[in-house]
């Protein structure tokens, strides 16, 4: 059995997927797709609908590429749902971007279920220990806001690149080392740089900024001889 969700990112309407299989009091859960808003209550309700008895809950997390802190909240869910029915709840194979969010939380990538009880916490560094969850929070969320920005350029910083490769007759990766260098040069966003040579590249295109046009100039310049 499955259940889908749909789940918007930057404009796309992308989808999460949870399967289901149980097993003698097993239930096995395999999520795929993108954990962000809306993942949480997904997993609520496919949790709500599993077996009376399940006696355990393992979930595979190979099949999830994306997330961002609201795949805190699925965690979160995950954790409720153990402590509620005294029931050992597990989560494995994390890969890729999640696993890196799992370790700027501070949470342990084998067990990112596993809590300190209040207990293991001597009362004086409680307060530490808050502010460093605070500021591991801040470092998740800005590397979510960077990966999302990084995705919403990437179309025209590849035909950026394109035009470079097609006009220059470099590779790719020259193309990307020059894209780059121009904006340092010019102290001009990535993004910026792209979309500028992208508009100029047609019979109509605009003329690029002096400073953009010197910079580039100055990258290929730069570039190593063959």
């Amino acid at each position: 059995m499955t259940f889908a969700a749909p789940l918007p990112l930057l404009g796309r309407l992308d989808t999460l997927v949870i399967g289901a299989h149980t097993d003698a009091g097993r239930a096995l859960l395999a999520p795929r797709g993108e954990l962000v808003r809306g993942c949480a209550q997904a997993l609520a309700e496919k949790l709500a609908r599993l077996p009376a008895g399940t006696a355990r809950v393992d979930v595979d997390m190979s099949g999830v590429h994306f997330m961002d802190t609201a795949g805190l909240e699925f965690l979160e869910v995950l954790r409720d749902h153990g402590r509620k029915r005294s029931v050992p709840v597990t989560t494995v194979r994390w890969s890729g971007q999640p696993r890196r969010i799992l370790e700027l939380a501070g949470l342990d990538v084998a067990d990112p279920l596993r809590s300190p009880a209040p207990e293991d916490v001597p009362p004086r560094t409680v307060s530490a220990v808050a502010l460093e969850r605070e500021e591991r929070l801040h470092l998740l969320q800005e590397e979510v806001r960077q990966l999302r920005r990084a995705i919403a350029s990437r179309p025209v910083i590849d035909q950026a690149r394109g035009i470079l490769m097609a006009t220059h007759g470099c590779t790719s990766d020259e193309a990307w080392h020059i894209l780059r260098e121009a904006s340092q040069l010019s102290n001009t966003k990535l993004r910026a740089v792209a979309e500028a040579l992208t508009a100029g590249a047609g019979a109509q295109g605009a003329p690029l900024p002096e400073e953009v046009r010197s910079a580039l100039a100055r990258a290929l310049a730069r570039r190593p001889a063959r």
